[in-house]
């Protein structure tokens, strides 16, 4: 019988003007970024914290802390490879991943494909095994007044027997 484990994961980070916005690998053309340490791709930290959950591992900050120089807008794509390397070390596999990403700017719909190919690129799996929305928050809290973009992950992994 396989062994199937299930991971969620959770990222949100504030508006900053004058900094690249990096959504799922993905580079769009605004005058703000989001506020981090690495490039602060809060799909890709949501997605590395639900594969790692899923495996029983500690959470992204863990592996990649912000007190370390190193990380320093390091390109997040970078990191979900190092945590797909710590899943094969540890014999898991990657079945699929969902992702849900909170935004009230800008509109993201035209570039899911993109985002869908590179992080399929970065874990080593088809596009096909990779689901994605875009929503707003309808202007409610901060979110919905645009100050900041979250999203959700899970993700499915499979523990390889020898």
């Amino acid at each position: 019988m396989a062994d199937y484990r299930i991971g969620h994961g959770y990222d949100i980070h504030p508006i900053k003007p004058g900094r690249p916005l990096v959504l799922g690998g993905v580079t769009f053309d605004t005058d703000f970024g989001l506020d981090g340490h690495s490039d602060a791709d809060v799909m890709t930290h949501a997605l590395c914290d639900a594969l790692l959950g899923a495996a029983g591992l500690p959470d992204i900050g863990h592996f990649f802390p912000d007190t370390n120089p190193g990380f320093k807008n390091i390109d997040s794509q970078i990191l979900l490879k190092r945590v797909i390397e710590e899943l094969h070390h540890r014999g898991f596999t990657v079945g699929n991943v969902d992702l849900s990403v909170i935004a009230e700017k800008p509109r993201l719909i035209n570039r899911l494909g993109e985002m869908k190919t590179v992080l399929a690129r970065s874990m080593g799996i088809s596009s096909e095994n990779i689901g994605i929305k875009a929503t707003t928050n309808e202007g409610l809290d901060d979110l919905g007044r645009g100050l900041g973009i979250a999203a959700h992950a899970v993700a499915l992994i499979e523990k390889i027997k020898p």
